[in-house]
């Protein structure tokens, strides 16, 4: 894509493909996730261990890994929930309008005044801790960004000719939400749901570092983040690397999504009306 072609958003993409490859493959590391070598515990990095040892003696580069796959698996999907019931809810509110609209609108209105994290600390108090927790406290959080989008963009285009020609032609109502509005208000909802992905790592790994997220041993990038606070003078591996694979993910993740907004030149769109 001619989105990439820049230096930045190709550096961008390639590390998010490594990232997404790294927790694919999470499996084929040399060393056990879970397995503790308390003798071993605090290790620098060496040429044993590349990124060192954690407080049980585990490999950080393997817990690194398999956070990787903790932390976008959570993500990806609670975006991927969110995506799908936000374009339902905000299609069906702007195709039919009346008490029905209002009552969305009036819904999502109040979730969105609420910022992401609060709304993720309920809910995820109310589940209880855990990966399941975490992707519905994500998926609701994230809920009324992609209902408004939606309903701005169907909105927009139920007025347009192409959909007139469509009902002149006897097409019901189904056909021309499904045929002609959804994959029309699709582009700018996927480039949203892109950026907010990384909104979401960061949320997993807040609820993580919280431990609020995926419970040990199962490892993930919050979670490391907490487990290294305490020892940041003594280890300072153990809380660097996880901070930094968070933020190089979500920068690449802010970067490429900017290069798709700009070669999609959907700019507008992703603020439309209300």
């Amino acid at each position: 894509m001619r989105a990439f072609r820049h230096p930045i958003p190709a550096l961008s993409l390639a590390w998010l493909v490594l990232v997404v490859l790294a927790a694919l493959l999470a499996d084929l590391s040399p060393y056990q996730y879970d397995i503790q070598v308390l003798k071993e515990a605090y290790g620098a990095p060496s040429a044993l261990h590349s990124l060192g040892t954690d407080e049980f003696g585990r490999d950080l580069l393997t817990r690194l890994i398999h956070g990787a796959r903790t932390s976008l698996s959570v993500s990806v999907t609670a975006i991927a929930i969110s995506v799908a019931c936000g374009m339902a809810l905000g299609a069906a509110a702007a195709w039919f309008g009346g008490w029905f609209d209002r009552a969305v609108t009036v819904t999502v209105d109040l979730t969105w005044s609420f910022p992401e994290i609060l709304i993720a600390l309920i809910l995820v108090a109310i589940i209880g801790p855990g990966t399941t927790g975490t992707m519905v406290a994500i998926a609701v959080a994230y809920l009324a960004q992609f209902t408004r989008l939606t309903r701005a963009q169907i909105l927009t285009l139920k007025g347009e000719t192409f959909i007139e020609a469509a009902r002149s032609l006897g097409a019901g109502n189904t056909h021309i939400l499904l045929r002609h509005l959804l994959p029309n208000a699709l582009a700018p909802v996927l480039v949203s749901a892109m950026l907010a992905t990384g909104d979401a790592i960061i949320l997993e790994a807040t609820l993580g570092f919280f431990g609020l997220g995926a419970q040990p041993p199962t490892p993930s990038w919050g979670g490391m983040m907490s487990a290294g606070s305490a020892l940041i003078f003594k280890a300072p591996w153990i809380i660097i690397f996880p901070g930094l694979m968070v933020a190089l993910t979500v920068v690449a993740i802010n970067l490429a999504g900017d290069a798709l907004v700009a070669s999609l030149d959907i700019k507008a769109k992703l603020r439309g009306p209300v």
